[in-house]
Protein backbone atom coordinates (compact mmCIF):
# COMPACT_ATOMS: atom_id res chain seq x y z
CA UNK A 1 0.00 0.00 0.00
CA UNK A 2 2.72 2.64 1.15
CA UNK A 3 4.35 1.84 -2.56
CA UNK A 4 1.93 2.38 -4.30
CA UNK A 5 1.21 5.60 -2.45
CA UNK A 6 4.33 6.37 -3.69
CA UNK A 7 4.16 5.72 -7.17
CA UNK A 8 1.30 7.92 -7.30
CA UNK A 9 2.54 10.61 -5.42
CA UNK A 10 5.42 10.31 -8.10
CA UNK A 11 3.28 10.56 -10.74
CA UNK A 12 1.60 13.41 -9.66
CA UNK A 13 4.50 15.41 -8.94
CA UNK A 14 6.04 14.84 -12.10
CA UNK A 15 2.26 15.89 -13.72
CA UNK A 16 2.20 19.23 -11.69
CA UNK A 17 5.81 19.54 -12.98
CA UNK A 18 4.64 19.52 -16.51
CA UNK A 19 1.94 21.52 -16.59
CA UNK A 20 3.70 23.97 -14.61
CA UNK A 21 5.45 25.14 -17.71
CA UNK A 22 7.98 22.42 -18.09
CA UNK A 23 11.32 21.76 -15.74
CA UNK A 24 11.23 23.03 -12.31
CA UNK A 25 14.93 23.73 -11.34
CA UNK A 26 15.95 23.13 -7.65
CA UNK A 27 17.50 25.92 -5.84
CA UNK A 28 20.72 26.51 -6.37
CA UNK A 29 22.87 25.05 -3.08
CA UNK A 30 26.62 25.72 -4.28
CA UNK A 31 26.43 29.58 -4.76
CA UNK A 32 30.40 30.70 -5.49
CA UNK A 33 30.40 32.77 -2.18
CA UNK A 34 32.40 36.10 -2.02
CA UNK A 35 33.24 38.53 0.78
CA UNK A 36 34.22 42.21 0.18
CA UNK A 37 36.58 43.46 2.50
CA UNK A 38 36.05 47.03 2.34
CA UNK A 39 39.72 48.69 4.53
CA UNK A 40 38.01 51.82 5.64
CA UNK A 41 34.15 52.92 5.48
CA UNK A 42 31.91 52.35 2.31
CA UNK A 43 29.61 55.50 2.41
CA UNK A 44 31.81 58.56 1.23
CA UNK A 45 34.30 57.04 -0.12
CA UNK A 46 34.28 56.68 -4.18
CA UNK A 47 36.59 54.51 -4.61
CA UNK A 48 34.88 51.52 -2.29
CA UNK A 49 31.26 52.53 -3.25
CA UNK A 50 32.84 51.63 -6.53
CA UNK A 51 34.15 48.16 -5.44
CA UNK A 52 30.84 47.38 -3.97
CA UNK A 53 29.36 47.95 -6.70
CA UNK A 54 30.73 46.16 -9.40
CA UNK A 55 30.95 42.79 -7.16
CA UNK A 56 26.95 43.29 -6.49
CA UNK A 57 26.01 43.68 -10.27
CA UNK A 58 28.38 40.67 -11.03
CA UNK A 59 26.32 39.07 -8.63
CA UNK A 60 22.93 39.97 -9.77
CA UNK A 61 23.57 39.69 -13.12
CA UNK A 62 25.16 36.13 -12.58
CA UNK A 63 22.58 34.76 -10.32
CA UNK A 64 25.29 31.83 -9.07
CA UNK A 65 26.87 33.90 -6.56
CA UNK A 66 25.99 35.57 -2.86
CA UNK A 67 27.99 38.71 -1.09
CA UNK A 68 28.46 39.56 1.87
CA UNK A 69 30.25 43.26 2.21
CA UNK A 70 32.65 43.49 5.74
CA UNK A 71 34.03 46.99 6.36
CA UNK A 72 37.38 47.22 8.20
CA UNK A 73 37.35 50.32 9.84
CA UNK A 74 39.90 53.47 9.64
CA UNK A 75 42.06 51.82 11.77
CA UNK A 76 44.86 49.68 9.06
CA UNK A 77 46.44 48.00 12.50
CA UNK A 78 43.17 45.73 12.41
CA UNK A 79 42.97 45.17 8.69
CA UNK A 80 44.93 42.05 8.73
CA UNK A 81 43.07 40.63 11.56
CA UNK A 82 39.39 41.08 9.84
CA UNK A 83 40.66 39.22 7.02
CA UNK A 84 42.17 36.66 8.92
CA UNK A 85 38.70 35.85 10.89
CA UNK A 86 37.26 35.86 6.94
CA UNK A 87 39.72 33.65 5.50
CA UNK A 88 39.74 31.25 8.79
CA UNK A 89 35.35 30.65 8.29
CA UNK A 90 36.50 29.06 5.23
CA UNK A 91 33.14 30.52 4.23
CA UNK A 92 34.17 32.18 0.60
CA UNK A 93 35.20 31.14 -2.40
CA UNK A 94 36.71 34.70 -3.10
CA UNK A 95 37.70 37.79 -0.84
CA UNK A 96 37.47 40.82 -3.12
CA UNK A 97 39.45 44.15 -1.77
CA UNK A 98 41.11 46.90 -3.00
CA UNK A 99 43.71 49.32 -1.50
CA UNK A 100 47.27 49.68 -2.68
CA UNK A 101 48.34 48.70 0.87
CA UNK A 102 46.28 45.11 0.83
CA UNK A 103 49.16 42.70 -1.15
CA UNK A 104 50.90 43.04 2.47
CA UNK A 105 48.10 42.13 4.03
CA UNK A 106 46.99 39.25 1.93
CA UNK A 107 50.78 37.81 1.82
CA UNK A 108 49.81 37.93 5.52
CA UNK A 109 47.10 35.98 5.26
CA UNK A 110 48.18 33.48 2.68
CA UNK A 111 50.62 32.25 4.90
CA UNK A 112 48.18 30.61 7.16
CA UNK A 113 45.05 30.25 5.01
CA UNK A 114 47.07 29.22 1.57
CA UNK A 115 44.16 28.20 -0.04
CA UNK A 116 42.18 31.20 -0.08
CA UNK A 117 41.82 33.02 -3.52
CA UNK A 118 41.88 36.73 -3.61
CA UNK A 119 41.02 39.48 -5.90
CA UNK A 120 42.31 42.75 -5.25
CA UNK A 121 42.09 45.75 -7.01
CA UNK A 122 43.78 48.95 -6.74
CA UNK A 123 46.85 47.18 -5.87
CA UNK A 124 49.87 45.01 -7.90
CA UNK A 125 50.72 41.47 -6.30
CA UNK A 126 52.20 39.39 -9.41
CA UNK A 127 52.85 35.62 -9.83
CA UNK A 128 51.17 34.69 -6.41
CA UNK A 129 48.97 31.53 -7.26
CA UNK A 130 45.98 32.76 -5.59
CA UNK A 131 45.64 36.65 -6.25
CA UNK A 132 44.35 38.41 -9.09
CA UNK A 133 44.94 42.24 -9.13
CA UNK A 134 44.59 45.02 -10.65
CA UNK A 135 46.35 48.27 -10.73
CA UNK A 136 45.54 51.48 -12.11
CA UNK A 137 47.50 53.72 -13.81
CA UNK A 138 47.94 56.64 -11.78
CA UNK A 139 50.69 58.11 -13.14
CA UNK A 140 48.21 58.72 -16.33
CA UNK A 141 45.83 59.60 -13.82
CA UNK A 142 47.70 62.12 -11.75
CA UNK A 143 49.36 63.61 -14.90
CA UNK A 144 46.02 64.62 -16.64
CA UNK A 145 45.14 66.25 -13.63
CA UNK A 146 48.05 68.10 -13.27
CA UNK A 147 47.75 68.93 -17.57
CA UNK A 148 44.44 70.36 -17.00
CA UNK A 149 45.51 72.67 -13.61
CA UNK A 150 48.27 74.32 -16.18
CA UNK A 151 46.03 74.57 -19.15
CA UNK A 152 43.40 76.14 -16.53
CA UNK A 153 46.11 78.61 -15.14
CA UNK A 154 47.14 79.80 -18.34
CA UNK A 155 43.58 80.24 -19.78
CA UNK A 156 41.51 83.26 -19.37
CA UNK A 157 39.59 81.29 -16.71
CA UNK A 158 42.19 83.19 -14.05
CA UNK A 159 44.34 86.44 -13.87
CA UNK A 160 47.48 85.63 -14.93
CA UNK A 161 50.49 85.23 -13.02
CA UNK A 162 54.00 85.67 -13.69
CA UNK A 163 54.67 81.89 -12.41
CA UNK A 164 52.39 79.13 -12.97
CA UNK A 165 51.44 77.38 -9.50
CA UNK A 166 49.01 74.58 -8.56
CA UNK A 167 48.55 73.28 -5.39
CA UNK A 168 47.76 68.99 -4.15
CA UNK A 169 46.01 68.24 -1.21
CA UNK A 170 46.22 64.87 0.35
CA UNK A 171 44.55 63.31 3.29
CA UNK A 172 47.79 61.62 4.48
CA UNK A 173 50.82 60.63 3.19
CA UNK A 174 51.05 57.22 1.79
CA UNK A 175 53.78 55.48 -1.17
CA UNK A 176 50.99 56.23 -4.05
CA UNK A 177 51.11 59.53 -2.80
CA UNK A 178 54.54 60.47 -2.26
CA UNK A 179 56.17 58.23 -5.31
CA UNK A 180 53.31 58.02 -7.57
CA UNK A 181 50.56 60.97 -7.57
CA UNK A 182 52.52 63.80 -6.57
CA UNK A 183 55.97 63.48 -9.33
CA UNK A 184 53.67 63.04 -11.77
CA UNK A 185 50.85 65.55 -11.25
CA UNK A 186 54.14 68.12 -11.36
CA UNK A 187 55.08 66.56 -14.28
CA UNK A 188 51.87 67.14 -15.59
CA UNK A 189 51.85 70.78 -14.77
CA UNK A 190 55.23 71.15 -16.31
CA UNK A 191 54.06 69.73 -20.00
CA UNK A 192 52.47 72.73 -20.06
CA UNK A 193 55.03 75.46 -18.39
CA UNK A 194 58.63 74.14 -17.69
CA UNK A 195 58.73 75.89 -14.71
CA UNK A 196 55.48 75.45 -12.93
CA UNK A 197 55.47 74.34 -9.36
CA UNK A 198 53.59 72.33 -6.87
CA UNK A 199 52.13 73.23 -3.52
CA UNK A 200 51.56 70.10 -1.54
CA UNK A 201 49.90 70.37 1.37
CA UNK A 202 49.18 67.12 3.74
CA UNK A 203 45.62 67.29 6.05
CA UNK A 204 46.88 64.65 8.57
CA UNK A 205 43.56 62.39 8.52
CA UNK A 206 40.65 61.88 5.84
CA UNK A 207 37.70 63.89 8.16
CA UNK A 208 38.90 67.44 9.54
CA UNK A 209 36.94 70.06 6.76
CA UNK A 210 37.53 72.73 8.98
CA UNK A 211 41.31 72.44 8.89
CA UNK A 212 41.63 71.76 5.40
CA UNK A 213 39.52 74.80 4.83
CA UNK A 214 42.73 77.05 6.91
CA UNK A 215 45.62 74.88 4.83
CA UNK A 216 43.56 75.58 1.09
CA UNK A 217 43.45 79.29 1.86
CA UNK A 218 46.73 79.44 2.86
CA UNK A 219 47.18 77.60 -0.92
CA UNK A 220 45.33 79.83 -3.22
CA UNK A 221 46.43 82.91 -0.96
CA UNK A 222 50.50 82.06 -1.96
CA UNK A 223 49.27 81.55 -5.19
CA UNK A 224 47.39 78.16 -6.37
CA UNK A 225 44.68 78.87 -8.94
CA UNK A 226 43.35 75.40 -9.29
CA UNK A 227 43.94 72.46 -6.11
CA UNK A 228 43.68 68.74 -6.33
CA UNK A 229 41.89 67.57 -3.17
CA UNK A 230 42.27 63.39 -2.15
CA UNK A 231 41.18 64.42 1.34
CA UNK A 232 38.29 62.37 1.82
CA UNK A 233 36.22 64.72 4.02
CA UNK A 234 38.57 66.97 3.86
CA UNK A 235 37.79 67.68 0.37
CA UNK A 236 34.74 69.83 1.66
CA UNK A 237 36.65 72.43 3.50
CA UNK A 238 38.67 73.01 -0.02
CA UNK A 239 35.74 73.49 -1.77
CA UNK A 240 34.67 75.99 0.85
CA UNK A 241 37.99 77.79 0.88
CA UNK A 242 37.74 77.64 -3.34
CA UNK A 243 34.71 79.61 -3.02
CA UNK A 244 35.70 82.28 -1.02
CA UNK A 245 38.74 83.24 -2.73
CA UNK A 246 36.70 82.66 -6.08
CA UNK A 247 39.26 79.93 -7.49
CA UNK A 248 39.08 76.11 -8.65
CA UNK A 249 38.90 72.51 -7.39
CA UNK A 250 39.91 69.19 -9.30
CA UNK A 251 38.32 65.83 -8.59
CA UNK A 252 40.16 62.22 -7.85
CA UNK A 253 38.56 59.00 -9.39
CA UNK A 254 35.22 59.88 -10.02
CA UNK A 255 33.23 62.97 -11.19
CA UNK A 256 32.40 65.71 -8.88
CA UNK A 257 31.46 68.62 -10.56
CA UNK A 258 28.19 68.73 -8.65
CA UNK A 259 29.74 68.76 -5.53
CA UNK A 260 30.49 72.81 -6.62
CA UNK A 261 29.29 73.43 -9.98
CA UNK A 262 31.58 76.11 -11.25
CA UNK A 263 34.23 75.50 -8.45
CA UNK A 264 35.02 71.85 -8.88
CA UNK A 265 35.63 72.26 -12.97
CA UNK A 266 37.52 69.19 -13.59
CA UNK A 267 37.40 65.30 -12.68
CA UNK A 268 39.83 62.42 -13.92
CA UNK A 269 38.12 58.74 -12.95
CA UNK A 270 39.22 55.09 -12.80
CA UNK A 271 36.69 52.64 -13.88
CA UNK A 272 36.98 50.27 -11.21
CA UNK A 273 33.24 49.48 -10.83
CA UNK A 274 33.90 48.00 -14.57
CA UNK A 275 37.18 46.23 -13.15
CA UNK A 276 35.21 44.63 -10.38
CA UNK A 277 32.09 43.59 -12.54
CA UNK A 278 34.43 41.88 -14.72
CA UNK A 279 36.94 40.52 -12.91
CA UNK A 280 34.38 38.76 -10.14
CA UNK A 281 32.23 37.30 -13.07
CA UNK A 282 35.24 35.68 -14.46
CA UNK A 283 36.10 34.63 -10.76
CA UNK A 284 32.23 33.07 -10.88
CA UNK A 285 32.89 31.53 -13.81
CA UNK A 286 35.93 30.08 -12.96
CA UNK A 287 38.11 32.12 -15.80
CA UNK A 288 40.01 34.35 -13.68
CA UNK A 289 43.52 34.23 -13.95
CA UNK A 290 45.20 33.83 -10.40
CA UNK A 291 49.02 34.88 -10.43
CA UNK A 292 48.10 37.50 -12.96
CA UNK A 293 48.93 41.53 -12.47
CA UNK A 294 47.21 43.43 -14.58
CA UNK A 295 48.23 47.59 -15.15
CA UNK A 296 45.45 49.25 -16.96
CA UNK A 297 45.54 53.05 -17.78
CA UNK A 298 43.98 55.14 -20.59
CA UNK A 299 44.71 53.43 -23.65
CA UNK A 300 42.66 50.61 -21.79
CA UNK A 301 39.85 52.52 -21.09
CA UNK A 302 40.19 52.23 -17.22
CA UNK A 303 41.54 55.74 -16.69
CA UNK A 304 40.60 59.53 -18.06
CA UNK A 305 39.08 62.75 -17.81
CA UNK A 306 35.38 63.13 -17.33
CA UNK A 307 34.64 65.29 -20.41
CA UNK A 308 30.67 64.53 -21.15
CA UNK A 309 29.29 66.36 -17.74
CA UNK A 310 27.37 69.61 -18.52
CA UNK A 311 29.27 71.43 -16.16
CA UNK A 312 32.73 70.77 -17.41
CA UNK A 313 31.29 72.09 -20.69
CA UNK A 314 29.39 75.23 -19.19
CA UNK A 315 32.24 75.89 -16.55
CA UNK A 316 35.25 75.57 -18.89
CA UNK A 317 36.77 77.45 -21.37
CA UNK A 318 36.55 75.93 -25.02
CA UNK A 319 40.66 76.80 -25.34
CA UNK A 320 41.13 74.02 -22.14
CA UNK A 321 38.47 71.50 -23.23
CA UNK A 322 40.34 71.40 -26.97
CA UNK A 323 43.51 71.21 -25.20
CA UNK A 324 43.12 68.30 -23.27
CA UNK A 325 41.25 66.65 -25.80
CA UNK A 326 44.58 66.42 -27.75
CA UNK A 327 46.68 65.26 -24.69
CA UNK A 328 43.89 62.79 -24.34
CA UNK A 329 43.92 61.80 -27.51
CA UNK A 330 47.50 61.63 -27.63
CA UNK A 331 47.20 58.93 -24.42
CA UNK A 332 44.26 56.97 -26.27
CA UNK A 333 46.25 56.43 -29.44
CA UNK A 334 49.62 54.92 -27.77
CA UNK A 335 51.30 57.57 -28.71
CA UNK A 336 51.78 59.06 -25.53
CA UNK A 337 52.02 56.83 -21.95
CA UNK A 338 53.80 56.86 -18.66
CA UNK A 339 54.50 53.38 -17.03
CA UNK A 340 53.58 52.37 -13.80
CA UNK A 341 57.08 51.77 -11.57
CA UNK A 342 56.93 49.13 -9.56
Amino acid sequence: MKRSLTAIGLVLFAVFTLSAGGRQEPPPTDLFSIGVFVPGVVEGSPTYEMLVAGVERAVAETARASVRVIEGGFNQAQWEQTVVSMAATGDYDLIVTSNPEMPDVVRAVLASFPTQRFLILDAHLANNPMVHTVMFNQREQAFLAGHFAALVSTSPMVDRRSRLRAGLFAGQEYPIMNDVILPSFELGLRSVDPDATVDFRVLGNWFDAGRAAELANSMFATGSDVVLTIAGGGNQGVIAAARDRRRFVLWYDTPGYSQAPGIVIGSTYVALDRAAFERTVAAIDGTLEYGRADVLGVADGYVGFVEDDPLFRRHVDSSVRDALRRMLERFESGEFSLDVRF
